[in-house]
């Protein structure tokens, strides 16, 4: 007679349910295979539903997409009847991925939607009455489909047509040696948090001869448009350290810091900018010095820097690629970003020269310090103001920052120009094709101008923000009452050597910062927090570069004979190509 033997009972020693993973069994083989927790409330249906798509976890278990729409134009299950085991994990899901992978369906387009039914919930469509709501779905930010017009006009799909815009990767604004050696980094939301309130500033001298302005060009509308003159003058932009009076005042230990007005406005505005651009600063003792390059960026204008889709360089040549470098490299294109920079800068340069009288001047204490008796041209109207602010925090601070500020132009009043009355900063912004790439959406000038002054100013402030403020700090650090800001446009949008004055607007520069969100308290905090960074090291010389792609300022050690000999040679070199392609 048979018999039977009851097999061991193994009690789990943790307390729960099921066998206890420390005494299994040998002879369970099964030990290894992963456990599928499961919930009393788990509802049994259907054991097996080869319809169903929602329960196939099997191409998604190894990363495949999914053949099928997830919600499925098919039968969808009800809440209520799940399959079992369908909310498992996927670690039992066996799956041939080399078949599944080669499989794909024949007809895989949706199918088209119908056009306008004859009755709903029995309200007849008027014209076009089904497709009127997807037109305003799309249009406010919806799905934006196929048949959604407008679904990027308003935000919908982002990323349109981004195959057609170039790579925007910008070239640094100098050349990175290997040995450098970089000690900060500093990125543009921590600057734009910076704040440090300064006084006003004490004037330490003047140099130079300005004219006054001619107020005929405030009169200046499209309809009387006055054609821009090439005017011959000699104007100086020279570098901080080979300033002879900025030598004399650190003799005599004025401040600590010595920079110009244009060097120090990039600095101001870094969080604004988008090209590249290079400070150079020199230690010696407890002196620091700002300086720029020759050929840099500082010498030119840039125009559009801030817009969506700002003027393009053509790209160099691939050395990888034989076929391009046998081509014969295009000259330029006349809307090109190197192009339309020296446009702009020949603009403003000629425009603050023919809209001042000549024969009406202003001298102030001292002659221009770098006219030279040597020199035959006519000097153009500009006048230096030495300029020292208190960057201290405490009385016992020591802080002083000294400055070069340009004015180019006086208003005749009752006040006395070498005491700081009535003087005028002179820009120009220039307009060059509404249709180019890099017009950045401007409207056109000739139309506008005058009956929608708001709209122009308004793109410009948008597409030259750093440019434009820029311009209001170096107003302000003058010292100056005016702001006059020509628009100048092209005779033919597809001849950039004849240009014509539309318009000039006059302003008062802190009023225009106001309007432009031009905090001076942020500038100076930036300011202080670059000397601190640069008086904590040893003395020697540094580079500021602003990164070409990011918003990132990055501090460097160079060697002291960086951009002083070969660096110049090759700068030089650089510079005249310009000139000839002008």
């Amino acid at each position: 007679m048979a018999s039977f033997t009851l097999p061991p009972i193994h009690d789990n020693a943790d307390g729960g349910w099921g066998p206890s993973s420390s005494n299994i069994p040998e002879q369970f083989k099964f030990k290894d295979i992963p456990y599928a927790p499961y919930s009393k409330s788990d509802k049994l249906g259907r054991f097996a539903d080869w319809n169903d798509t929602t329960g196939d976890t099997r191409q998604t278990a190894v990363g495949l997409p999914s053949t099928r729409d997830a919600r499925g134009p098919g039968r969808s299950r009800r809440d209520g009847a799940q399959a079992f085991g369908s909310g498992t994990a996927s670690a039992f899901a066996y799956f041939h991925v080399e078949d599944e992978a080669s499989f794909s369906l024949v007809d895989n387009k949706a199918a088209p939607p119908r056009r306008g039914g004859g009755f709903i919930r029995g309200r007849a469509t008027g014209r076009g009455g089904g497709s009127f709501v997807n037109r305003g779905a799309a249009q406010r930010g919806g799905r934006g489909g196929f048949n959604n017009r407008g679904g990027a006009q308003r935000g919908g799909r982002k990323g349109w047509r981004d195959w057609e815009k170039t790579n925007r990767t910008r070239e640094s604004s100098v050349a990175i040696s290997p040995q450098w050696t970089m000690l900060e980094e500093i990125e543009f939301h921590r600057l734009a948090k910076l704040k440090l309130e300064v006084d006003e500033p004490e004037d330490i001298d003047t140099y130079g001869r300005v004219s006054a302005y001619d107020k005929s060009y405030d009169r200046i509308t499209t309809k009387t448009e006055r054609p821009l003159q090439l005017v011959d003058r000699i104007k100086y932009n020279t570098t901080t350290s080979d300033d002879p009076i900025i030598q004399q005042l650190v003799s005599k230990n004025v401040a600590n810091v010595y920079t110009t007005d244009a060097i120090l406005s990039v600095l101001m505005c870094a969080p604004r900018s988008v090209n590249p651009w290079d400070i150079v600063i020199l230690r010696e003792g407890n002196n620091l010095y700002f300086d720029k390059r020759d050929g840099g960026p500082f010498d030119t204008v840039t125009v559009n820097e801030n817009a969506s889709d700002p003027p393009q360089d053509p790209a160099p040549p691939n050395p990888n690629n034989p076929a391009e470098k046998t081509t014969v490299p295009e000259p330029p294109s006349i809307n090109s970003a190197t192009s339309l920079s020296l446009e702009a800068t020949y603009i403003n340069q000629n425009f603050g020269f023919q809209s001042v009288q000549e024969n009406i001047a202003a001298d102030f204490a001292h002659p221009n310090p770098f006219y030279g008796p040597e020199e035959t041209e006519p000097l153009a109207s500009c006048g230096y103001r030495y300029r020292v602010f208190d960057l201290g925090i405490t009385e016992d601070e020591d802080v002083k920052i000294c400055i070069r500020t340009e004015v180019d132009a006086y208003v005749p009043g009752p006040g006395n120009p070498q005491e700081g009355h009535g003087l005028v900063t002179i820009r120009a912004l220039n307009e060059f094709d509404p249709r180019a790439q890099g017009a950045g959406g401007a409207p056109d000038w000739r139309s506008k101008l005058d009956s929608q002054r708001g709209a122009v100013v308004a793109t410009e402030m948008k597409n030259n923000s750093c440019k434009l403020a820029k311009w209001t700090v170096q107003s302000v650090l003058a010292g100056a009452d005016l702001m006059k800001i020509g628009y100048i446009s092209r005779g033919n949008p597809k001849d950039n050597t004849r240009h014509v004055i539309l318009s000039t607007a006059s302003m008062r520069p802190t009023d225009f910062a106001a309007q432009l969100n031009v905090s001076l308290a942020n500038g100076w905090g930036i300011v202080r927090t670059i000397t601190d960074l640069c008086m904590k090291m040893p003395e020697g010389k540094y580079v500021l570069i602003k990164d070409p792609n990011k918003s990132v300022i990055r501090l460097y050690a160079v060697p002291m004979t960086a951009f002083t000999t070969e660096d110049e040679d090759g700068e030089a070199y650089e510079g005249d190509e310009p000139e000839s392609a002008a």
